[in-house]
């Protein structure tokens, strides 16, 4: 009787030891699916930071203001970002006085932030994306 409550004590604790390590398998990096940055906007602009990574690792990362080309390595919770560099010219379908001097240095910041992160992982719907600064990004939800 005591070898057979040992045993299921033993069996209790290797699966919460599974479950605890992170071992089963967790939900995928929503690939082709538009997230948003959950962020307050900044004024007077509408346009919101949007990151959108394709199963083959090419993404898109719309900025404040520009948007650059980037490709993304996942694994597991893992991640890398290697990101083109910021376009010279700003976009020409902006509309008059949207990419002032503020979200042209949030372009810049953001950028740097987005190719220091290490790792991904959920928190509800949500992704984040963590490094030197944590950025959480939500599904777009239009």
């Amino acid at each position: 009787m005591a070898r057979r409550s040992f045993t299921c004590g033993a069996l209790v604790a290797a699966l919460l030891a599974l479950f605890c390590s992170g071992s089963v398998a967790a939900e995928p990096f929503p690939f082709g699916k538009e997230l948003l940055l959950d962020a307050e906007p900044m004024r007077p602009g509408k346009r919101m930071p949007i990151l959108l990574v394709e199963q083959d690792g090419n993404a898109q990362i719309d900025l404040w203001c520009r948007t650059v080309q980037a490709h993304v390595e996942i694994s597991d919770m893992a991640v890398k970002i290697e990101a083109a560099p910021l376009p010279e010219e700003l976009p020409a379908m902006q509309s008059a006085g949207q990419c002032t001097p503020e979200r042209i240095k949030a372009d810049e910041d953001m950028l740097v932030s987005i190719v220091q992160v290490t790792e991904w992982r959920r928190e509800g719907d949500a992704i984040l994306l963590v490094g030197l600064v944590t950025m959480k990004f939500r599904p777009a939800t239009n």
